[in-house]
């Protein structure tokens, strides 16, 4: 087993989480940290980890590059310092210092050259269709270098100029021994089995993906850390995206994960979509599958387990099989800003991340409040009224019987929230009421 490397804790302050919940907290958070210059490897990963170890305690693992992870390696660490593109007139078609992190093709070799327009065009990433916009572009697995600028630019330029101009290219970058950073928050519970929550925090200067999701996360880990009881351990975990969650999985070979979700695109304003499980798909729903369609009744589209998309595929991979679904609002590749320098903060809105926020709180809480009881009275239906319970509201007294007929000890409370179709509070309310009554003894 590779070994994760060595250990930082920063340790948060809880009287500093009260607010971030809110929308606007949100979406401030998002806003610090969309311009850090994240790669799969490098400073602007480790800061955007800090910013989260700002606010929640946060474990910081450095893998070295080399290091064996499953069927991948450790990459190289990459820089880059400047990157341009000029014109015969010394104008800058585009600039990593004015333009961003999205200018440069991440992973790009260092290149210092002169030539005719017509001979750098293959290394010209432009979008057409969005002709304003920079597209986002990796070459982690090739030794070439690139640039992205806004298709209206490169236009221009060419028929100012034309094809035979010659063009000076600078991009001053190195690849070198370094480490893959990774970041996880542990918050213990009554039970070693765990929540996986997991965001990827490698993508350059994109709002919606995925500073949204980070910033989901890092919320919904400061409410977990400050509740008085978790019945569950939380791992958080923030990494690059495929390769960091095959890190985690080789450090964690056996992982005792009851249920998790990876988080994605939380800030647009479409509705939420989910994935389920590749178990909860083959097979019959996982928990997490059944938390999130009570949870989210009415409010989430549910789709079958695709090998493709983010890292639930490395979670769902056979060998591992872990019960992770996945919770975005538009899936990527669905939203015409997808990976372009227009997934900006203005794709991104307060309430979106606040409601993103809340769908999760509510999937939390689903998982977290679920038990199995044993009716102490389970020969016909037991006497209300004499223990106080027959003044219930409608619903609360349907909740009440529907836990009293399946607390078999096999069924759970997730059990009568599905087949009664009754929210999963009002079921949990019921089984509180019953438990102070004395009519249920609990199981686990």
């Amino acid at each position: 087993m590779p070994s994760p490397g060595p250990l930082t804790i920063a340790t948060a302050d809880p009287a500093a989480l009260a607010d971030t919940g809110r929308g606007e907290d949100l979406h401030a958070f998002v806003r610090a940290i969309l311009p850090l210059h994240r790669s799969i490897t490098g400073d602007g990963l480790r800061a955007t980890l800090h910013e989260i170890g700002e606010r929640v305690p946060l474990a910081i693992r450095e893998v070295p590059t080399g290091t064996r992870l499953l069927d991948w390696t450790a990459p190289m660490e990459w820089a880059v310092h400047e990157a341009w593109l000029a014109a015969p007139d010394g104008t800058r078609l585009v600039d990593l210092r004015r333009d961003g992190s999205l200018a440069v093709v991440q992973y790009s070799r260092p290149v210092r050259l002169t030539a005719p327009l017509r001979d750098l065009r293959r290394h010209l990433h432009t979008l057409p269709e969005r002709p304003a916009a920079i597209p986002y572009r990796t070459a982690y697995a090739g030794d070439t270098w690139g640039l992205c600028l806004p298709d209206e630019r490169l236009r221009d330029a060419k028929e100012r100029f034309g094809e035979d101009a010659s063009f000076e290219v600078v991009i001053e970058s190195r690849l070198f021994d370094g480490a893959l950073t990774y970041g996880e928050c542990v918050l213990p519970g009554d039970s070693t089995d765990e929540i996986l929550i997991s965001a990827h925090a490698c993508h350059p200067a994109l709002a919606n993906d995925n500073c949204s999701a980070l910033a989901v996360a890092t919320a919904l880990a400061g409410e977990v850390m400050v509740r008085r009881r978790r019945r569950f351990t939380w791992r958080f975990l923030f990494a690059p995206a495929t390769v960091g969650a095959v890190a985690w999985l080789a450090a964690n070979r056996n992982p005792t994960v009851r249920a998790g979700l990876v988080l994605a695109n939380l800030g647009d304003p479409g509705g939420l979509v989910y994935q389920r499980s590749r178990r909860g798909t083959l097979g019959q729903p996982a928990l997490i599958d059944r938390a999130v369609s009570i949870a989210l009744r009415g409010r989430v589209d549910v789709r079958p387990f695709e090998p493709t998309g983010y890292d639930e595929r490395q979670f769902c991979s056979p060998g591992f099989d872990l019960p992770v679904g996945r919770l975005t609002r538009t899936p990527h590749g669905e939203y015409a800003e997808y990976h372009t320098s227009d997934d900006d903060l203005s794709l991104v809105t307060p309430a979106a991340l606040a409601a993103s926020l809340d769908a999760i709180r509510d999937i939390a809480d689903v998982i977290e409040g679920d038990r199995r009881y044993r009716s102490l009275a389970p020969f016909g239906e037991p006497h209300l009224r004499p223990r106080g319970l027959s003044d219930a509201a409608p619903d609360d007294r349907a909740a009440m019987l529907w836990v009293l007929n399946l607390a078999d000890g096999h069924h759970s409370l997730i059990d009568s929230a599905e087949r009664s179709e009754l929210p999963f509070h009002t079921i949990r309310r019921a089984a509180e009421r019953l438990l102070e009554a004395g009519l249920l003894e609990p199981l686990d």
